[in-house]
Formats: C-alpha cells, sequence, structure tokens
C-alpha cells in the first residue's frame, strides 16, 4: 500500500522506516526539512508542501498524521480538506484526547471523508520491536488499511486491533497510559525504598536484574529500568521532574466522571505534579500550621 505521513520526529520518522522495509510506498512531510531528508535516504519519498504530498498518492488516499495533540491536528486536517476526495483517510496516530477525535470523526462524516483514530505505544523500539496499536474507526476503512497497521505491529496478528469507532483508538490508549503511569511510580517507589535501607547496602541493579527472569513483576518497563540503570546507576545529571503528556490526567478525568475509583493511578499523577514545582508551597504551609499550634521548629530556606 502506499501512505502519506506527515510528522516525521522521531517516532513518527522510525514508523516511516518500518513501513518501507515492509515494502508499503510513503511520502514524507514535515516542516524539518532535515526530517524528510531522513526517511528519504531510508526508501521514502519525500514532499515538501500538502500539494506535493498529495499529487503523489493515488486515490483512494490516505495520510497519517504524527503531530502534537490539539489545535495542531486540527490545523493539519484543516490543510488536507481542500486536496481531498471522498473515500480519502486521515489517519492520527499521536496522543490526541478522545473527545477531540470523535468530534473530528463526526465533523469529517458529512465530507465523506474517513477519520481512523490510531493509539500507538512502543516509542523508539517500535522500529526494532514493532508498535502496539488501538485503533478506532469504521470497521471496513481499517479492514482496508490493514495492511500498514500488520506491517507496523510486531506480528501480523497480534499487537494490533479495532477496538471500536472513532474515539475508542484513542480512548483504550489513554488508559493505557494511565496504567503506565501506575506501574512506573511502583517501581520508583520500591527501588528507592531500597535506595534508603543503607544497612543491607543493597544493589538497585542487581536486584532489578533478578526481577527480570521468573518474577511476576518482570515487564518491558523494568527491561528499560535495567538498562537506564546499567548507563548511570546513580542517575547522576538527573533531575527530579517528571513531565505528563496529559493522558493521565484525562484518564483520572474519566473515572470520575464514571465513579470508577483509581487510587493508584491518581496517586501516581499526583507525584508527577509534585515533582514539576521547584517550591511546594503547600509544604511549607504545612511546616507553618505545625510552627503555629505546636511551636514545632521551621527550616529556613539557605540564600
Amino acid at each position: 500500500m502506499e501512505l502519506g505521513m506527515i510528522g516525521l520526529g522521531k517516532m513518527g520518522g522510525f514508523m516511516v522506516e518500518r513501513l518501507v522495509r515492509g515494502g508499503h510506498r510513503v511520502i514524507g512531510l514535515d516542516r524539518d526539512a532535515a526530517a524528510v531528508a531522513r526517511v528519504v535516504q531510508k526508501g521514502a519519498a519525500g514532499a515538501d508542501s500538502i500539494d506535493k504530498l498529495i499529487a503523489q498518492l493515488k486515490p483512494p488516499r490516505a495520510v497519517w498524521i504524527m503531530v502534537p495533540s490539539g489545535k495542531p491536528v486540527d490545523d493539519t486536517i484543516d490543510s488536507l480538506l481542500p486536496h481531498f476526495a471522498p473515500g480519502d483517510t486521515i489517519i492520527d496516530g499521536g496522543n490526541s484526547y478522545y473527545r477531540d477525535s470523535v468530534r473530528r470523526g463526526a465533523a469529517l462524516t458529512p465530507k465523506k471523508i474517513n477519520f481512523v483514530d490510531c493509539g500507538t505505544s512502543g516509542g523508539v523500539w517500535g522500529l526494532t520491536e514493532g508498535y502496539s496499536m488501538m485503533v478506532g474507526g469504521d470497521a471496513d476503512v481499517v479492514k482496508r488499511l490493514a495492511p500498514i497497521f500488520q506491517t507496523l505491529a510486531p506480528g501480523p496478528e497480534k499487537g494490533w486491533g479495532r477496538v471500536g469507532p472513532c474515539g475508542a483508538g484513542h480512548y483504550v490508549k489513554m488508559v493505557h497510559n494511565g496504567i503506565e503511569y501506575a506501574i512506573m511510580q511502583a517501581y520508583a517507589e520500591g527501588l528507592d525504598l531500597f535506595r534508603h535501607k543503607t544497612e543491607f547496602g543493597l544493589d538497585l541493579l542487581q536486584i532489578a536484574k533478578i526481577w527480570q527472569y521468573g518474577s511476576v513483576v518482570r515487564s518491558w518497563l523494568l527491561d528499560l529500568t535495567v538498562d537506564a540503570l546499567s548507563k548511570n546507576p546513580a542517575l547522576e545529571g538527573i533531575e527530579a521532574y517528571v513531565t505528563d503528556s496529559g493522558e493521565g490526567r484525562w484518564t483520572a478525568i474519566e473515572g470520575i466522571e464514571h465513579g470508577v475509583p483509581m487510587p493508584a493511578l491518581a496517586a501516581a499523577l499526583d507525584a508527577r505534579f509534585r515533582s514539576q514545582d521547584p517550591e511546594p508551597f503547600a509544604n511549607k504551609l504545612l511546616a507553618m500550621m505545625r510552627h503555629e499550634f505546636g511551636g514545632h521548629a521551621v527550616k529556613t530556606a539557605s540564600k
């Protein structure tokens, strides 16, 4: 099959490379000319404008977009529509909010433009390991695009599937990332406890390596943790600042709206928020409250 790809960052570029290796014809477009040049070197075709991208695709056309969530997705769709015809398809493989995907699918339906939301996991390892893809959209459209998903996945019949209509793909990926938050937090807290048990002289890397085999907590995230600790056992030079992409927040909101308790995810999300605050005011206020009611000492900040 042939496919247009807009957004050739690290993950998008690797996806293009995997598709080309699988025998697909891919035309890449990115604001960064160097990114286009990289995929051309891997065997893809390149374009420096929407016009030139569309001109290289035969109807019915399919364009996969890998751009930041929110307005960039809407802007990219708006730039494609003047060039599209009924039966063409837009695939959003980024981390869009599922409600936006539902809205976009509904808006494109009267124009007879297909919209597919593909929650994609795998990161930079997807090139060699394959991507996990949670796909939302019309069943017949997804079936027609199956060769694309089969090539990107770890195997033709594993690691991907249509999970429901438009919006369902990004919904499942959103919850997937919420689960990821909680798992990462559990590993981080457990290993940090080992670090504080100084009288045992525990080796975090050794323990993590032991867990990789036979343990019920073994996982790919643990493998990545071992890799990180092997390179930098004390995590020197790493600031204790953890960003959040938004999907953990969206998942927590869904839990509140549906009355589903999600204490592990919420705690992991709170930990990320706290890491992003260099001077947590709440902690200062707690210290002052203790001082006010009990005369407890307050540690003053050094200047």
